[in-house]
């Protein structure tokens, strides 16, 4: 493992055409209170002007942060700028930070100060979902051991988004981990998953430290592309494979269930019977265990056990009251 830099967080933010978005995000990065900070931009052959803002950024006189920026010669997608990041990266800590989010100011000191008191492998936190007039603070269970993450993000109860974590360094590089090239959607599941079964020690905090911005009065929806399923397909594969070679097959096979039905969920928070048809094809073979999962709310499982049984008319009423009143209303 390369050498690294005690008590440095190393903070990745792949770049790709943010221009609208970046200078909230900078911003937050300036103002954060911890200051061992190594930023590591890395430039996905941007065609705007993120890059003008971002060297303004760099150009702040008094600046006491290490800051590099990282060029790719051709677009080759988050995967791959994560990787880059990551083969860059001297701290002895990993941090994402995606380029139209923002943290609070006191973020990486509290989550450093979290890991350092329990010497924890992974710390998480909890974080706003942020519309352009409310934000919701969104909560995250807890989990002491590694196992106990890994099964609670594969029961839905544990976001996976690799924003909510600190990770040490030497995790992902005694376990070789990194993201697979190409393969966009899902990315942050695969590599978290993988963390998760190789720590020991986590920790969670239950406060909200990053927030997580909703731009678009859809953006709760998806549009699900083949090649969007295929990406995901590979990224669930991926974790299948690595528990079937490096831990125990049998007593975590249900846990993939609950995964892929997580996985496919947000097709049913929809009102297009196309999604719901979609629904029914992907992973069909988690749909036996729709009503085991006692980690998710039974309005949740009966959602699902409406879909499988092709009451679309009940799975359409539902999304109506959640998506056009709850989200369309309360949180725009």
């Amino acid at each position: 493992m390369k050498e690294y830099v005690k008590g440095l967080i190393s903070i990745i933010i792949p770049v790709y055409n943010a221009s609208a978005v970046i200078p909230r995000c900078l911003e937050s990065i300036s103002r954060q209170t911890y200051r061992k900070l190594e930023i590591l931009f890395v430039d996905d052959c941007c065609t705007d002007d993120t890059m003008d803002k971002l060297h303004d950024f760099l150009q702040q006189d008094g600046t006491d942060l290490q800051i590099k920026c990282i060029h790719h010669e051709r677009n080759r997608g988050v995967a791959a700028a994560r990787n880059t990041g990551l083969n860059n990266a001297t701290g002895e800590y990993i941090y994402y930070l995606d380029a139209d989010d923002f943290m609070e100011d006191n973020t990486i000191e509290l989550m450093h100060k979290e890991a350092e008191k329990y010497q924890a492998d992974i710390t998480g936190c909890e974080w706003y979902l942020s519309f352009q007039m409310n934000e919701r603070h969104m909560v995250q269970a807890s989990a002491n051991t590694g196992n106990e993450l890994f099964v609670k993000m594969a029961r839905g109860g544990m976001r996976w988004n690799l924003w909510l974590f600190l990770v040490r360094r030497a995790l992902y590089e005694q376990n070789s981990i990194r993201f697979m090239e190409g393969m966009n959607m899902g990315e942050d599941m695969m590599v978290m998953m993988k963390l998760a079964l190789c720590a020991r020690k986590t920790v969670i905090m239950h406060r909200p430290l990053y927030h997580y911005v909703q731009t678009k009065s859809d953006s709760l929806t998806k549009t699900w592309s083949k090649g969007y399923q295929r990406q995901i397909d590979a990224n669930v594969n991926e974790v299948e494979n690595y528990i079937r070679m490096n831990k125990n097959d049998t007593c975590l096979k249900k846990e993939i269930d609950y995964l892929k039905l997580n996985i496919k969920l947000p097709l049913l928070i929809s009102l297009s019977s196309s999604d719901y048809e979609k629904w029914q094809k992907w992973f069909p073979e988690a749909n036996v265990s729709i009503m085991e999962n006692k980690d998710l709310s039974l309005r949740t499982r009966l959602l699902q056990l409406a879909a499988s049984k092709h009451w679309y008319w009940l799975v359409k009423l539902y999304n109506f009251m959640v998506i056009k009143f709850v989200y369309g209303v309360l949180y725009r």
